[in-house]
């Protein structure tokens, strides 16, 4: 049972999905894949003046966002009343004043779980890889106790566990090629752990096929690209990709504490000001000393992104489409004189006229001119007519 009404979702536009976080990373992404198949959607977040770019994603008024903040109850309740469907997306990285993990990710989920509850809406949520209640990091923690409380509203919801996720815009590989264009040298903590790098489109994707009513309610979904690859490795890719030499420089789990602890307190004494490049958080060097990857369990289990039917996008076809931009010449780099330059690209063939080549004269579009224009056949070096 997945707790959803087929019959109603065959009619998307009488549809109503509330999505709480919509205007975030992934959130835009979901807006997105959402309004394409018809469904009205209501994009619940703090501020939703910050949430109007949103709307040209849809049809007009298909798209309309309202105030919503996980720490007030009253205002979860408001944003879900006459939902159909709800989707949560809300999640923090770091804490920061009283936006705890605790507050957002573990009690918060609760709240929008029994807020849907209480409307009958069956509930969509994002947690992530590595929730662990035994966790020693309070953000796996909190996203173990998230999930639980969301299972003790909505028993048929449906749990996503994505790795990190990348894109245009994402937190990882934008952060890594800005520390490249700054620093010499490039400090890791938990360069060894291994990690599943997910399309943020393929997360948007899974996410409204369970809007839909097309995945099993009552399971926890995990998301993996389909590499898994060291942070180190990770980091050494934004390099070759921004075409910048730096020195990586692992760090042992005690190094890297005193690295976030120092940054904790620089963060403190700027009164929040130090910029996100450069924040790192002792949680954040508890979570970087396990994997992120999906388990064993969850492949034989068919509870993985392709075993609900998505291709998994590789960071090859996706990461070098937005970090140009931090290539010294931007998008003009070329990499001249590089090992990846130097090798004969594929596309050229041996003989410039020969089997295998693109180049066709004959085929030029425009108007013709000559025995081109007869009919009978290309006129050596003719491509394009003269105006008279």
């Amino acid at each position: 049972m997945t707790g959803f009404d087929t019959v109603g979702l065959t009619r998307p536009a009488s549809q109503l999905v509330t999505v709480f976080g919509g205007s975030g990373f992934l959130g835009r992404h979901v807006v997105r894949a959402l309004a394409k198949r018809g469904y009205r959607i209501r994009v619940a977040v703090r501020r939703p003046d910050l949430a109007q770019f949103l709307q040209p994603l849809g049809r007009v008024g298909q798209i309309v966002g309202v105030q919503a903040n996980l720490r007030n109850p009253a205002s979860i309740v408001r944003a879900a009343e006459h939902a159909d469907i709800v989707v949560n997306l809300v999640g923090i990285l770091q804490e920061s004043g009283s936006q705890s993990f605790q507050r957002l990710q573990a009690e918060g989920a609760g709240e929008v779980a029994r807020a849907a509850a209480a409307v009958n809406a069956p509930m969509v949520h994002v947690s992530a890889l590595g929730a662990d209640e035994a966790s020693p990091s309070a953000y796996a923690r909190s996203k173990a106790i998230g999930e639980a409380n969301v299972f003790a509203a909505r028993p048929d919801a449906v749990v996503f566990r994505p790795s990190i996720v990348f894109g245009p815009g994402d937190s990882f590989f934008n952060r890594f090629a800005a520390l490249a264009r700054m620093l010499p040298v490039l400090p890791l903590a938990g360069a060894g752990a291994r990690m599943q790098p997910v399309f943020v489109g393929d997360v948007a994707e899974a996410i409204a096929r369970a809007v839909e009513g097309r995945l099993q309610g009552g399971r926890v979904y995990e998301l993996g690209g389909p590499e898994i690859l060291t942070l180190q490795q990770l980091v050494e890719y934004t390099l070759k990709v921004t075409m910048r030499s730096r020195v990586l420089l692992p760090l042992p789990a005690p190094a890297a504490r005193l690295q976030a602890r120092a940054m904790e307190l620089a963060d403190t004494l700027t009164l929040g000001l130090l910029p996100d490049t450069l924040k790192l958080t002792r949680d954040q060097v508890t979570l970087l000393q396990s994997d992120n990857v999906v388990s064993e369990a969850a492949r034989a289990e068919g509870r993985t992104i392709e075993g609900i039917g998505i291709a998994p996008t590789a960071i090859e076809a996706v990461v070098p489409g937005y970090l140009w931009r931090f290539r010294k010449a931007g998008q003009f780099a070329t990499g001249r004189g590089s090992p990846d330059m130097a090798a004969t690209p594929d596309l050229m063939a041996a003989d410039p006229m020969g089997e295998g080549s693109q180049h066709h004269p004959g085929n030029a579009s425009g108007p013709a001119v000559g025995q081109l224009a007869a009919g009978a056949g290309p006129a050596p070096g003719v491509r394009w007519g003269k105006r008279q």
